[in-house]
């Protein structure tokens, strides 16, 4: 019989995930809940995203992206080249599961609105047509004259799945406003419902057992739960993309819990008996008291 794959065995993939935001009245997050039966983190709420696929890096790619390019991208994240892809499957994941596009129109740079006569009905077919592949998302946004609106996602935080789970991944995370005029809505393949939520509740609703969230959803709730508004977040987010990381850890308890440590926070804030761990986790937007 073959021997299993260790768990240091199993390749980490590139990732990104989005935090879409808005007040509703007050801050509000775009929370997806995963089908049950999925092989990965399956019934749990999440951030819309995904793995990085290689069409997100295709050279043409850079030509349908407004106000951000490669070279700009990958010095943010640390990387020699290929940093836009991160934010390019950031947008291509949003659309596929929550059929919200960040995109404006290339001869004016006005912004998407699905208001207008006939474009929603544009968007649900090519969602539909990205989603099984049929489609590029770089294609169908050149074919409607469209440009992809990253430079409005804001790099947050970078999570790297520790060995363990059967799929590994080093996500990027970013934080946007949703557009003006664009409903959110589960694709229903791989999230099954999406809701909105004040940060402070989905973690009420996490620390009474009433969701499922792994540390990173938590530890970027916790960060959100600090801000009241859209616009203290986004201001704070293009503040610190560019800025320092900093480290956060997981704090493990009796019965298999645990917290996320937060930059600032040490177990004093955690459950007493916990014990630290360190993870492969940093943050670039910091909780709002540590701001400024």
């Amino acid at each position: 019989m073959a021997a299993s794959p260790t768990a240091d065995a199993v390749p980490v993939r590139p990732a990104a995930t989005v935090m879409i935001v808005d007040d509703r009245p007050d801050l509000h997050v775009l929370l997806l809940r995963r089908r049950a039966a999925s092989n990965f983190v399956g019934g749990m709420y999440v951030f819309p995203g995904g793995g990085v696929d290689p069409h997100d890096a295709a050279p043409e790619v850079q030509a349908v992206c407004a106000d951000l390019d490669d070279a700009t991208a990958s010095e943010r994240l640390g990387l020699a080249s290929g940093g836009l892809a991160y934010w390019v499957a950031a947008a291509r994941e949003t659309f596929e599961e929550a059929g919200v596009l960040f995109a404006r129109r290339a001869e004016d740079g006005r912004a998407l609105d699905p208001r207008e006569p006939g474009v929603a009905e544009r968007l649900a077919g090519a969602r539909r047509a990205v989603d099984a592949g049929e489609a590029r998302l770089v294609d169908v946004v050149r074919a409607a004259g469209l440009r992809l609106a990253v430079g409005a996602l804001h790099y947050a935080a970078r999570w790297i799945t520790p060995p363990g789970p059967p799929r590994r991944y080093d996500t990027r995370f970013f934080v946007t406003a949703l557009p003006d005029g664009q409903t959110a809505a589960a694709d229903r393949r791989e999230a099954v419902g999406s809701e909105w939520v004040r940060p402070a509740d989905a973690l009420a609703h996490f620390h009474a057992g009433e969701r499922s969230m792994l540390p990173p959803t938590v530890g970027m709730l916790q960060i959100l739960a600090s801000f009241a508004s859209r616009e203290d977040l986004l201001r704070a987010a293009a503040r610190d993309e560019s800025g320092a990381d900093h480290r956060v850890r997981l704090a493990g308890g009796q019965g298999g819990s645990w917290s996320v440590l937060l930059p600032g926070e040490t177990l004093r804030d955690a459950p007493p008996g916990a014990e630290l761990h360190e993870m492969q986790a940093w943050v670039r937007l910091c909780p709002q008291a540590l701001e400024g």
